[in-house]
């Protein structure tokens, strides 16, 4: 009777590889699994990894995709920024580079929720 019990839980979980809810809806280049940010190298985090995906992103602001865009759960519309500003070595005019994308930032936010994705696809932070 156990092995019963066990076998009809195994149909309950998601199988391997199956497709995120969002992925319909997702832009071209972003993929459930991408790297959005990094929490930070803390013991016993939620989930116990550090790095932020664009599915556990979307669930947090409860998106969901409607007429083939995802939107959040007020309706607005999502957008996803890749931030730059991963460089060892900034260039001369990484203060102009850097104004320009707060200035972006904050005209996007306008009209849409926002997704900033860290510029480093590891996750992790440059120092």
């Amino acid at each position: 009777m156990q092995c019963l019990i066990v076998v009809s839980f195994l149909f309950l979980l998601p199988a391997p590889g199956a497709k995120s809810k969002y992925c319909a809806c997702l832009p071209k280049g972003i993929q459930a699994a991408v790297v959005v940010s990094y929490r930070g190298a803390k013991p016993n985090l939620p989930g116990g990894k550090p790095e932020v995906t664009v599915e556990e992103k979307l669930k947090s602001l409860r998106a969901r995709c409607k007429r083939g865009t995802l939107v959040d759960r007020s309706g607005k519309p999502i957008y996803f920024f890749r931030l730059t500003g991963c460089w060892g070595n900034p260039p001369e005019d990484y203060q102009d580079i850097m104004e320009k994308q707060n200035n972006e930032l904050m005209r996007l936010r306008r009209r849409y929720t926002v997704i900033e994705m860290t510029c480093n696809p590891s996750g992790e932070q440059i120092s």
